[in-house]
């Protein structure tokens, strides 16, 4: 058994399941439908494969050496994440509509899902810190007797399968808590909590260091 690969699909599990923008908007979504949160979710992994893809290529040390280009997405991705903050805090804070009685339609609204997937993608691909973390963490589980590519190649497809196995987890268990988590008031508390983190995120975004080693 390689003990490194063991070694790093349990780091790798870890830096995945980490609370942070992705569980926050995966689990808004998860609250409108099951079809959204699994959309989200498939998102979040897609953003991560575009990650991985950078730190494969080599490219995510771009944005270490381009201060700017750093800087650029990194207010970006905190401008989109606190977007997303504004719109869970005003959906909690603004006056209830009539509820109907009918049940809602398993799959979501229309442009739900692709929405969804798009929120999703978002969060995670405009993620500054993401590509550094990879380019830092992935070359020291690659073994100086193995080919760089091939391997970089497998570790990169374990996080985004682990990304692929937890946030549709998160998505499944949200909504099969959907009947207590779908009441008023327990709706409300979870966009304004929902909310705030990612409104915190964001700002933390957006007057984060300059540079990805500041």
């Amino acid at each position: 058994m390689d003990a490194q690969l063991v070694a790093f699909t349990g780091v790798a599990a870890g830096m995945v399941a980490m609370p942070g923008a992705d569980f926050t908007v995966v689990v808004r979504n998860a609250l409108a439908s099951r079809r959204d949160g699994v959309a989200c979710a498939v998102g979040v992994a897609g953003g991560l494969l575009v990650h991985t893809a950078l730190a494969v290529a080599g490219l995510a040390a771009v944005l270490v050496a381009v201060p700017a280009l750093f800087r650029a997405i990194q207010l970006l991705g905190g401008a989109y994440i606190l977007f997303l903050g504004y719109r869970a805090l005003w959906s909690a804070l603004r006056p209830a509509p009539p509820r109907k009685e009918e049940p809602e339609p398993e799959g979501g609204t229309a442009g739900g899902t692709g929405r969804s997937l798009r929120q999703g993608f978002l969060t995670n691909a405009l993620n500054p810190k993401a590509p550094v973390l990879f380019l830092s963490l992935l070359p020291q589980f690659v073994p100086a007797d193995q080919q760089p590519l091939p391997r970089t190649l497998l570790l990169a497809t374990i996080v985004v399968v682990l990304a692929l196995l937890w946030f549709p987890a998160v998505a499944l268990l949200v909504d099969g808590l959907g009947a207590w988590l779908r009441r008023p008031g327990a709706a409300r508390a979870v966009e304004a909590v929902s909310g705030i983190a990612l409104v915190v995120l964001g700002v933390a975004l957006l007057a984060g260091p300059v540079t990805a080693a500041a």
